[in-house]
C-alpha cells in the first residue's frame, strides 16, 4: 500500500500509543511516574553527564569547521536556488525561534538562583554574580544553537538538495541506504517524535507554572495544579483552534506580537533598571564566557561536588532540554532557510539568538539581581514567581507585568501551535499539510503530558519538568550524531566532485566555464562560480 493510499503512518500509530501510555500512567499513579522518572534521569546525570558535555560541545566545534570548510560553499538547496526570505526577515525567524518561554522565565529567576548558588564562588557576592551572568549566557549561547543548527542543517540539506521526503530519518540515507525506508526509519522517526513532545511539553509546562504565578501576582488567583489544569485547558483550546481552522496569518500575527511586546518590556526594563551597571556586567560576563569557554564546555567537576551538583540542576538539564528540543526548532528553521549558503546559515544561526540571549539576560539578570538584593524575600521565592516580584519593586511594575503575562500566555500558544504542525507533519510521511485531526491529536497529547509532569513534580513542579527532558534527549541524541555523520558523508562528497577547495582550483573553474557554455539551459546540480570560490 502506497503511502499517499495509507490512513496513519506507522510513526504516528507507535509515537501516539506510546505517549498515551505514558500519560495514562502519571495519571493514574503520579507519585511512582514521578519517581521512575526521577530515578532515570538521575543515572542518566551521573552515569552519562560526560557524554552530554562532550556531544554538545563537538558540536559547536563541528559547526566552526563548517564556516571554514570549503563545504560552507554549498547551497541548502539547488545550485540556481535563491532564498525564499530577505536577509532581514530571515533574521527576525531566527530571533523569533530564539525567543520562547524559557528566556521570559527564566530571564531573572535563572541568574538570581546562580547569585544564591553558584557553581564555584560564595553565595550572594560579586564573585558570585559575575558567575550568574556567564552561566546562563553560557546556557543559552552556542551551545543550544550548535544543537538547533545541525539538525536544521541536516535536514534543508537533504529535503531541498537531495529531494528526501522533511522527516528526520530520511538524512540518514548515506549510513543505512534505503533500511531509512523501512522499520529502522520508524523507529529513528518515534525517538524524533518523542523528544519533540517531551521537549515541548517541558516549554508548556513552564509557561503554566509563570502565567500561574502571573495570574496570582495581578489578580490573586491561588498558584495550585488545578488552576494549572484551568489554564492549560483553555490555552489548548485557543491554540487547537487555530491547528483546526489552520489560521496560519493569526498565528503570523501573534509571532510579531510577541517580538513587539519582547522588544518593548525589554527596552523598559533596561531603561527602569540600572542601565549603567548592565551595560558594564554584558560586556564583562560576554568576555567571561569567551574566555572560560572550553574549559567550562568539557568540565563536569568529577572531585568537587557543589560544582557536580550544580551541573546537574542546571547544565546538564539544560542540554536535555536543548536536544529534545531539536527537532521542533530544527524543522522550523530548515523551513525558512532554503537558498541559503551552508556557511551563511551556520554564522547566523550561531550569533544572532546568542547575542539577542546575551543582551536579554543580562537586562533582567542584572536589574533582578539588583532588585533582589534590597529585597532579599525574593531570593527565596519559586522561579515562576520571582519575575513579578521583581517587576513589583520596579516603577510602572503593573505594567510590566501584564505584558510578561501576555507574553508568555502567547509564546504558549505559537509554540503549541508550531508544534502540533511539526508533529503532524513528521507523523504524516513527511506531508507539508497534514490533517486537522492529526494536528488535534497530538496538541491534546502535549497538553496532557504537560499536566502529567506538572502533577507529578511535587511542590517543585520543575522536577518533572527537567527530569522528563534529561530523559528524552538521551536517545535522541545517538539520532543526532548519526544526522551530523551522515551529512558530512554526504556533503563532502559532493564538495570533493565539484572541486570546493580552500584554495581555487583552476582547472576546475575553466572546466566549469566550458561545461555551461557548451549547456546554456541544462540545470546542473553544480555550484554557480561564486559559490565555488
Amino acid at each position: 500500500m502506497s503511502k499517499g493510499t495509507r490512513k496513519f503512518s506507522p510513526v504516528f500509530t507507535y509515537a501516539t500509543i506510546f505517549v498515551f501510555i505514558m500519560v495514562l500512567f502519571g495519571i493514574i499513579m503520579p507519585d511512582q511516574f514521578g519517581e521512575i522518572t526521577g530515578n532515570i534521569s538521575g543515572w542518566i546525570t551521573d552515569k552519562f553527564g560526560w557524554y552530554y558535555m562532550i556531544t554538545m560541545t563537538f558540536i559547536v566545534l563541528f559547526c566552526i569547521f563548517l564556516v571554514f570548510s570549503p563545504i560552507g560553499k554549498l547551497k541548502l538547496g539547488k545550485p540556481n536556488d535563491e532564498p525564499e526570505f530577505n536577509t532581514i526577515s530571515w533574521l527576525a525567524m531566527l530571533f523569533s525561534a530564539g525567543m520562547g518561554i524559557g528566556l521570559v522565565f527564566y530571564g531573572a529567576a535563572e541568574p538570581i538562583s546562580h547569585f544564591v548558588a553558584p557553581p564555584n564562588a560564595d553565595p550572594e557576592t560579586k564573585q558570585a554574580m559575575m558567575e550568574s551572568m556567564r552561566s546562563t549566557i553560557f546556557h543559552y549561547g552556542f551551545h543550544p544553537w550548535a544543537m538547533y543548527g545541525i539538525v536544521a542543517l541536516s535536514l534543508a540539506y537533504f529535503q531541498f538538495r537531495k529531494n528526501e521526503d522533511g522527516l528526520l530519518s530520511k538524512t540518514l540515507r548515506p549510513l543505512f541506504g534505503d533500511k531509512v525506508d523501512g522499520p529502522l526509519g520508524t523507529v529513528v522517526d518515534v525517538l524524533a517524535v518523542f523528544a519533540t513532545v517531551v521537549g515541548v511539553a517541558v516549554s508548556l509546562g513552564v509557561g503554566t507554572l509563570q502565567i500561574n504565578a502571573g495570574l496570582n501576582y495581578l489578580f490573586g488567583l491561588p498558584q495550585n495544579i488545578w488552576i494549572q489544569m484551568v489554564i492549560i485547558i483553555v490555552v489548548t483550546a485557543l491554540f487547537l483552534l487555530s491547528a483546526w481552522t489552520g489560521l496560519s496569518r493569526g498565528i503570523q500575527y501573534l509571532s510579531n506580537i510577541n517580538m513587539v511586546l519582547a522588544g518593548i518590556l525589554l527596552v523598559l526594563v533596561f531603561t527602569i533598571g540600572p542601565s549603567i551597571l548592565i551595560l558594564n556586567m554584558m560586556t564583562t560576563s560576554t568576555g567571561m564566557y569567551l574566555d572560560t569557554f572550553l574549559f567550562n564546555s568539557f568540565d563536569v567537576s568529577p572531585l568537587f561536588e557543589q560544582k557536580k551538583d550544580w551541573l546537574a540542576d542546571w547544565t546538564i538539564y539544560y542540554w536535555g532540554w536543548w536536544i529534545s528540543w531539536s527537532p521542533f526548532v530544527g524543522i522550523f528553521i530548515a523551513r525558512v532557510s532554503k537558498g541559503r549558503s551552508i556557511r551563511e546559515f551556520i554564522i547566523a544561526v550561531l550569533l544572532v539568538p546568542s547575542v539577542i540571549a546575551a543582551i536579554w539576560f543580562n537586562v533582567f539578570g542584572t536589574t533582578g539581581i539588583q532588585v533582589a538584593q534590597e529585597t532579599e524575600s525574593i531570593l527565596g521565592l519559586p522561579p515562576e514567581t520571582q519575575l513579578f516580584a521583581i517587576f513589583n519593586e520596579l516603577p510602572i511594575g503593573a505594567l510590566l507585568s501584564f505584558i510578561a503575562l501576555l507574553l508568555v500566555t502567547i509564546f504558549f500558544i505559537t509554540s503549541a501551535d508550531s508544534a502540533t504542525f511539526v508533529l503532524g507533519t513528521q507523523t504524516s510521511f513527511g506531508s507539508l499539510h497534514p490533517k486537522s485531526g492529526v494536528k488535534v491529536i497530538w496538541g491534546v497529547l502535549l497538553s496532557s503530558i504537560a499536566f502529567v509532569l506538572l502533577l507529578t513534580g511535587g511542590e517543585s513542579g520543575l522536577d518533572a519538568l527537567q527530569a522528563a527532558a534529561i530523559i528524552s534527549a538521551f536517545p535522541f541524541s545517538i539520532v543526532v550524531i548519526l544526522m551530523l555523520i551522515s551529512f558530512f558523508k554526504d556533503a563532502n562528497l559532493e564538495r570533493k566532485s565539484l572541486g570546493l577547495t580552500i584554495t581555487p582550483d583552476p582547472e576546475k573553474f575553466e572546466e566549469y566555464i566550458e561545461h555551461v557554455e557548451e549547456n546554456p539551459d541544462e540545470d546542473m546540480d553544480r555550484e554557480e562560480p561564486d559559490n565555488v570560490f
